[in-house]
């Protein structure tokens, strides 16, 4: 239970961090969908460890294997599975941990919740969990820019008290990718990699905020009540690791307005019902309206930090400690990646899912032709 996500596009999820290995199943991906290693290989190497010195210097290629689901560049309409070998975990690391509780981890929580726990790492809690997320969310990315031209763009908005100033209206992959930091300022993307390099130096960590937003989505997509795209997006991106929250739109800064300043005029432009303002992010009544989606979500510091701290033993007993070994003192930089894949994982569910309200499929095989 809980390693699902997904109705009509479904991911599953699997491994630890320092198992064998880890990846996912996907099921409902139509047959006929172009796909290659190298596209899937290319998101995986966004998100991977030791991409900077800003990073977790863990040694991993996070080489994507394609066990079954794709053949001769296209996908078979079958389960497609995926696998990401662990070549560098350093299990021994851990072995003085079996025996506490980590601050802030979810070592006390996950043995509460079945009585024993993988003390090796962070198991099922560690974020290299999310190889597999973005290796289903490049095959999710590919459905919905070649039938629905939607670009998902996220990025670095801020690290700790360092705020960057972006206009999401021309925001674009390279002014993202073209530093570290994945923040498409570059007025303070040094400000942001001293404050990161201090961090770690320091043996602590910082948090921050990723925006993103989401082009093309057509209006329509979204369902009441419980499966609003809100309601959606949020557990989805809740999901990920070190996650604090998500707001869409104006979010928490629109309790400061009147309805009559925030809501969004119709206007008919086009051809198109659009709007004339964005307040609500694209996204109105748990349905998209055509407009641009922006969201937000907010990233606590790595709980990993080699300062010493109380805590206590299994049995209860006080104790100290100091967590040695690698982690990310800023864990943003590759939850850019991560982000991305949770949003288009969301997305084309809710692609497939309007096809059958409208009675229509989905065929891919022509446009591969």
């Amino acid at each position: 239970m809980g390693d699902t996500l997904g109705k009509n596009f479904r991911i599953t999820t699997w491994g630890e961090s320092h198992g064998g290995g880890v990846g996912v199943v996907i099921d409902g991906c139509p047959a006929g969908l172009p796909i290659s290693a190298e596209e899937i290989q290319f998101e995986l190497d966004r998100r991977k460890p030791g991409q900077s010195r800003i990073t977790t210097q863990r040694k991993e290629s996070d080489t994507a294997h394609l066990l079954s689901g794709i053949f001769e560049g296209l996908t078979l309409g079958t389960a497609i599975s995926i696998m990401v070998k662990n070549e560098d975990a350093r299990s021994n690391s851990y072995e003085e941990l079996k025996d506490l509780y980590r601050p802030s981890h979810a070592d006390y929580t996950y043995e509460a919740s079945y009585g024993l726990r993988n003390w090796k790492g962070g198991g099922r809690a560690s974020a290299r969990e999310t190889i597999g997320r973005v290796a289903a969310g490049a095959i999710a990315k590919k459905i919905l820019s070649q039938h629905c031209n939607i670009e998902t763009l996220a990025y670095v908005e801020q690290i700790h008290d360092i705020k960057a100033k972006i206009d999401r209206n021309t925001v674009d992959f390279e002014s993202i990718e073209n530093n570290m930091v994945r923040c498409p300022d570059q007025e303070v993307v040094p400000l942001m990699i001293k404050r990161i390099e201090e961090a770690r130096k320091s043996g602590d960590s910082v948090g921050g905020i990723i925006g993103a937003v989401v082009r093309n989505t057509p209006p329509g997509f979204g369902d009441p009540v419980f499966d609003k795209l809100t309601a959606d997006f949020a557990k989805a991106l809740m999901s990920l690791p070190a996650t604090r929250g998500v707001e869409f739109g104006l979010g928490f800064d629109s309790v400061a307005l009147k309805g009559s300043e925030h809501n969004d005029p119709f206007i008919f432009k086009d051809q198109q019902v659009r709007t004339r303002t964005n307040f609500s992010g694209g996204i109105q009544g748990g349905i998209s309206n055509g407009e641009d989606i922006h969201l937000r979500v907010a990233f606590k510091p790595t709980a990993t930090i080699n300062f010493e701290q109380d805590t206590i033993t299994r049995s209860g007993k006080e104790t100290k400690l100091k967590a040695k070994g690698r982690h990310d003192p800023c864990v943003l930089p590759r939850a850019v990646p991560m982000v991305e894949a949770m949003i288009n994982l969301v997305l084309v569910d809710h692609f497939l899912r309007s096809l059958l309200k409208k009675n229509q499929s989905l065929s891919l095989r022509n446009n591969s032709d």
